[in-house]
């Protein structure tokens, strides 16, 4: 079962089981489905709980935070990431901060779903990773989806925590098939939210990387095995804020090099959180500083080749790795 696929049956499932659930956003009705088709067939079963909406990323988002608000939970699609720059006051100021700020105790419980990333030919305003938004932003969850990661538990998770959440999704992710078990050459497992992938073989490397870049990152672990004879760890986070390491404190503690890698820009970014936390738990067993691998700072162009030199490719994970 692909990614997409996956999302879209945990969507149904997720409603048919309860029926507070609103889904709101642009084109999500039948029988356009959405963009991605994420949300195909959904309308069909739940009519008026999901609904289509005007071009207003801010004003959807404002619905669906006073949806939770109110009671009932919701679920926003933005048809690109790139647009919950129109919704940022709504998230920042609004659903993040409503949990705590009226003297009490206040649930919200609110899911945003974005598609995120380049390598689709989308162009600078529609490809970008803006993960590191939203880091640090108190009362609001940062999630990513995976291959490994089931969605459903997770949206209940989320639902369950009482915290409004953004919860990004690769598009190239969408088409990539959903994994467990291992390939061959490394074994998969999830544990507490955290997906990871180790090779036969004793590692001193360990790889964090978001959902979003597990294609990538296993293509440079394997390449890293089978040609330099380097194995790597890769940790995969559902959550990537708050970021709590205690459920893999045991594999970091037997790294002696640790690298993280994401799609964005630096500066602010969540690796870099990434690498503060890990800074103050390792920096006395480490053999070298962390490394921070990202994307260059740049847009991105719509022409592939020109994107490809704009997007983390499995070439700089295994260099930066390989080093």
């Amino acid at each position: 079962m692909r990614v997409a696929e996956h999302l879209n049956r945990s969507l149904h499932t997720l409603m048919e089981n309860d029926p507070s659930v609103h889904l709101l956003g642009e084109d999500v009705s039948d029988p356009y489905g959405g963009a991605f088709k994420i949300t195909k067939g959904l309308s069909d079963r739940f009519g008026p709980r999901v609904m289509s909406t005007p071009l207003s990323e801010g004003g959807i988002v404002g619905v669906g935070a006073g949806l939770a608000l109110a009671g009932d939970r919701a679920i926003v699609e933005i048809m690109f990431g790139d647009f919950a720059t129109l919704a940022f006051d709504q998230l920042v100021n609004f659903a993040a901060k409503s949990t705590t700020m009226y003297g009490r105790r206040v649930d919200v419980p609110l899911i945003v779903r974005l598609p995120t990333g380049g390598r689709r030919g989308y162009g600078p305003t529609h490809s970008q990773s803006l993960q590191k938004h939203f880091i640090g932003v108190p009362g609001l969850s940062v999630y990513e989806m995976s291959p490994f990661h089931d969605a459903g538990r997770l949206f209940t998770e989320i639902f369950d925590s009482g915290r409004p959440a953004v919860f990004f999704e690769d598009k190239v992710l969408y088409t990539k098939p959903m994994l467990s078990g291992g390939d061959g050459l490394h074994t998969f497992e999830v544990r507490d939210g955290w997906a990871v992938i180790r090779a036969e073989r004793d590692t001193e490397h360990v790889l964090l990387a978001p959902g979003g870049l597990t294609d990538r990152a296993l293509a440079a672990l394997r390449d890293l095995l089978l040609e330099d004879e380097i194995a790597c760890t890769l940790l995969v986070p559902a959550r990537l804020h708050p970021l709590d390491v205690t459920p893999v404190a045991d594999v970091l503690a037997a790294a002696r090099r640790v690298h993280v890698a994401e799609d964005g820009t630096a500066g602010g970014t969540w690796g870099a959180e990434v690498a503060r936390l890990l800074h103050e738990r390792l920096w006395g067993r480490l053999t070298a500083p962390i490394t921070h691998i990202s994307a260059p700072d740049s847009i991105i162009p719509t022409a592939a080749h020109l994107e490809a030199r704009c997007t983390v490719q499995p070439a700089d994970i295994r260099r930066a790795i390989n080093t």
